[in-house]
């Protein structure tokens, strides 16, 4: 059986990066003789199967020709007499078109590896433009592969453009979007992927939300790169840094959309826009099928981050009660999380990258304070309903006291 190693496997052996899953293209072969010799077939649109032995994915060399609008108007031919070379052509970037045989010789027919070494994304053929799905993929790559220096081939660029405005990208579905989103979110350098879908323009067509940042003012005393969308993304790229979560990457990257529709006649500032960016939000995860979890954390980062940069200045009964809300005395409490999105916009500024996030620390200290407290004694006292969450939460009110007076004497005796 003639096999060949191809796509991600290839490309990141050649580039001495980690090869994680590996998948492979048969030619001269057809689903009864994959059948025959055990291969388990999974694949719903093309002929595609599990090794018998090691569950890697055998796909038969297929070439693909459009029938319709969208990602899946295509038509699939795989039968014995399609080469290799037909079936790396279909594929989306040069890097990812490269094949390498069981010996280790490498098939590289559209100068794969040269755009490798001179870190290029460049499409294959013209018929990238048939699939918008593409659009995506190469702005995920600029997320993966930006930290080596990979930049988008000024002709696959110019018909990433081309694309947006035919239309094509029109016929994206919410699923694939979000799935892409997700992928982008979790490389190294996720803030590359929106870039890159600005600079072609589908930025605003896919995630509008996001696109209106870029260009509204805020104040040069806090924000010295002024613009809401650059902050967007420095508070992104600081989020990469402080976790791989890519819960918390998408809360930072979602926190200020109510910026967007700051009256123009209050800015650079944007009283409000805590709560005016939650409807907008909505509409976002809406539309792409944002799961749930990722918005209760987004709406918790975007109410109430200001907030949390106010810590030193909030009372003790303001700070219980944003525990409470964060959730922060439940089982499932994500307040570590919220608490990292938090300080990723704080340091998302220009000058301030490397800043310290005190707050972070003060607020987990209240939140162990006001979690250890005995209510016993209020579950026992006779009181119904509404009396016994006000008792706890004087409870915790008293022990936040107790614990930030002895917060300031320990920093007092430091200094």
């Amino acid at each position: 059986m003639k096999t060949y190693l191809v796509g991600g496997a290839v490309r990141d052996q050649l580039l001495n990066l980690p090869v994680t899953e590996r998948d492979w293209v048969v030619l001269e072969e057809t689903p009864e003789s994959m059948l025959k010799k055990g291969f388990r077939p999974v694949g719903k649109d093309f002929p595609v199967f599990l090794h018998p032995e090691s569950s890697e994915e055998y796909a038969l060399a297929r070439t693909e020709r459009k029938t319709g609008p969208g990602y899946k108007g295509f038509s699939i031919h795989s039968t014995p007499d399609v080469s290799l070379e037909q079936d790396l052509l279909r594929r989306d970037l040069t890097i990812n078109a490269i094949a390498m045989s069981s010996e280790g010789e490498v098939i590289d027919p559209y100068n794969g590896i040269a755009d490798l070494e001179n870190r290029i994304l460049r499409h294959v053929s013209p018929a990238f433009s048939e699939d918008p799905v593409r659009v995506l993929r190469v702005a995920r790559f600029a997320a993966r592969y930006a930290h080596l220096g990979f930049q988008i081939a000024d002709e696959t660029l110019r018909l990433m453009q081309q694309m947006v405005r035919g239309g094509e990208i029109d016929y994206l579905v919410p699923e694939r979007v979000w799935a892409e989103l997700y992928k982008a979110l979790i490389e190294r350098t996720p803030s590359a992927f929106f870039y890159a879908l600005r600079e072609c323009g589908a930025l605003a067509k896919i995630f509008p939300e996001i696109d209106a940042l870029f260009g509204i003012p805020q104040p040069r005393q806090h924000h010295p790169e002024i613009d809401t969308g650059i902050h967007t993304m420095l508070s992104l790229e600081q989020a990469a840094r402080l976790s791989e979560k890519p819960e918390i990457r998408f809360a930072v990257l979602v926190h200020d959309l109510g910026k967007a529709i700051s009256p123009k006649d209050r800015l650079p500032h944007h009283y409000g826009h805590e709560k005016t960016g939650l409807p907008i939000l909505e509409q976002l995860a809406d539309r792409i099928r944002v799961p749930n979890h990722y918005r209760m954390l987004a709406k918790r980062v975007m109410r109430y981050h200001t907030l949390a940069h106010r810590a030193f200045e909030l009372r003790p009964a303001t700070l219980t009660d944003l525990l409470l809300d964060l959730g922060a005395f439940k089982n499932t409490s994500t307040l570590k999380d919220f608490l990292l999105a938090c300080e990723a916009d704080a340091r998302g500024r220009g000058g301030t990258e490397n800043t310290a996030y005190p707050q972070a620390d003060y607020i987990l200290e209240a939140a162990k304070a006001a979690a250890a407290i005995d209510i016993s004694g209020v579950l026992k006292s006779g009181l119904e309903g509404a009396q016994i969450g006000a008792a706890i939460r004087r409870l915790r009110i008293h022990a936040i006291t107790e614990n930030l007076k002895q917060q300031k004497n320990a920093n007092a005796n430091q200094s």
